[in-house]
């Protein structure tokens, strides 16, 4: 719906009247004054008249399939972010709950809800993000062992949490990591100078990423889906 229609449908005032406050910059959309009578809006973001709530924001939480080569940012000046792969009346207020590689690919997930996504991402929560992971050269068997008990990170000073490891094949792999440091996966695999060649999320927890869902593509979540981080 467009920002004036809802705003007579909000208001007692005209159309005419509608156009004479949003000029004067007395309507905001979310975080923003907007002045722009034809922007379009839904049930889902904040609506505000000279500080008079007109709708309250309802909660929103989207499963993306991130495809390799898109920034996880909401802004980037080089690269295609996951937010524009979204349709353009649902960007407004979305914020990433977790962040994958430029040329990671997989399970994203996008809210307005920050009590919700502090909770999928907060290392207290030791919350399992299992990865498929190719690799260079084959993965030697004691990775699994290592893994297990940790690897220690110079920069940081600091050991991994246990890993667990399962062995596909010889190149592929399908890696659980219960926290996200900086290139974690890719490190690990360098402990044993394997080069990771493909990586993809395949689940967050107890959720995993639809299968119907193709590269780019997203879809809401379940009221089901969302109480597995509540």
């Amino acid at each position: 719906m467009q920002l004036s229609r809802f705003l007579q449908l909000k208001t007692p005032y005209s159309r005419q009247r509608v156009r004479v406050l949003l000029a004067q910059g007395r309507v905001r959309v979310g975080d923003e004054i907007i002045t722009d009578a034809h922007r379009e809006i839904d049930r889902f973001i904040r609506v505000e008249l000279d500080n008079e709530l007109l709708q309250e924001a309802q909660s929103r939480y989207l499963m993306l399939h991130k495809p390799a080569g898109i920034v996880s940012a909401t802004v980037h000046s080089e690269h295609k972010t996951v937010i524009e792969l979204l349709p353009q009346s649902l960007r407004q207020g979305l914020h990433l709950a977790g962040r994958l590689d430029l040329k990671t690919s997989g399970l994203m997930l996008l809210t307005n809800d920050g009590s919700w996504s502090r909770r999928v991402t907060q290392p207290e929560s030791k919350i399992a993000k299992v990865y498929r992971v190719t690799t260079r050269d084959p993965v030697p068997d004691e990775a699994q062992v290592v893994f297990q008990k940790g690897i220690y990170f110079r920069y940081e000073n600091i050991t991994t949490r246990p890993a667990q490891l399962e062995r596909i094949d010889d190149y592929n792999s399908r890696l659980a990591i219960h926290e996200g440091r900086y290139h974690q996966v890719k490190r690990m695999f360098g402990y044993f100078d394997n080069e990771v060649t493909a990586l993809h999320r395949e689940s967050i927890g107890a959720l995993t990423l639809d299968p119907d869902l193709r590269p780019g593509e997203f879809r809401f979540l379940t009221a089901a889906e969302v109480a597995l981080f509540e």
